[in-house]
């Protein structure tokens, strides 16, 4: 990604600081995105915890929708990664002085340090409220990564240590979320599993392979 200085967009420029001096001071537990809520894009990324980069969709939703009372400062709020990792997020509407929301800032820090600390540091972590489900509606990368992480903490098992029951149960809450309804949706559950495509499939095909159990009359 180009510096601040070489960046032509001069929402980078303003706010690229910002996210830089977030990303070094918690770092490397925070994840800082800057969106252009025109083009629903990351514009810019320090830290990333996912594969995702500058250009790929944001898919934040409408602006429109979010309670006005928030004064442009959503949060913090709880994500959840596919690994289990639980994160506590901020998101802050920047705008010109017209009052037209030119970018997103969002802050996603990683609750892990905190999480195994001592009970003393514990409480040193953000409280949670809930999330502003406009900006996430249309995410269905996030709910991927949000149902994959939800079991993984209830099983109590890493992802890789998932055994093929596990990922078979999960593959069913996916299915029932519609996942793989959205086009390319397959190589990100793969990913987020840490299994092959080919795996993949053949679990997809199980699960939707009507059990022998359910024509005996």
């Amino acid at each position: 990604m180009k510096s601040v200085e070489e960046s032509t967009d001069h929402r980078i420029r303003m706010w690229g600081p910002v996210g830089q001096a977030v990303a070094l001071l918690l770092g490397p537990y925070a994840e800082v995105v800057l969106h252009d809520p025109d083009t629903d894009r990351i514009l810019a990324i320090w830290n990333p915890m996912t594969s995702r980069g500058p250009g790929d969709p944001s898919l934040l939703g409408e602006l429109d929708a979010l309670d006005p009372s928030a004064r442009d400062v959503f949060g913090p709020y709880e994500k959840l990664l596919a690994d289990g990792r639980r994160l506590s997020s901020v998101s802050a509407v920047l705008r010109e002085p017209d009052g037209k929301a030119t970018a997103v800032l969002c802050v996603n820090l990683d609750r892990t340090p905190l999480e195994q600390a001592a009970a003393v540091l514990s409480a040193f972590g953000a409280p949670t409220t809930t999330r502003p489900e406009p900006l996430f509606e249309q995410d269905w990368n996030e709910r991927v990564q949000h149902i994959i992480g939800a079991y993984v903490r209830e099983c109590g098992r890493p992802v890789e240590r998932l055994t093929r029951a596990d990922r078979l149960a999960v593959l069913a809450r996916l299915e029932e979320a519609k996942i793989f309804a959205v086009r390319r949706a397959t190589p990100v559950v793969a990913a987020a599993l840490r299994v092959s495509r080919s795996t993949l499939y053949g679990l997809l095909a199980e699960l939707r392979t009507p059990s022998t159990e359910d024509h005996t009359p």
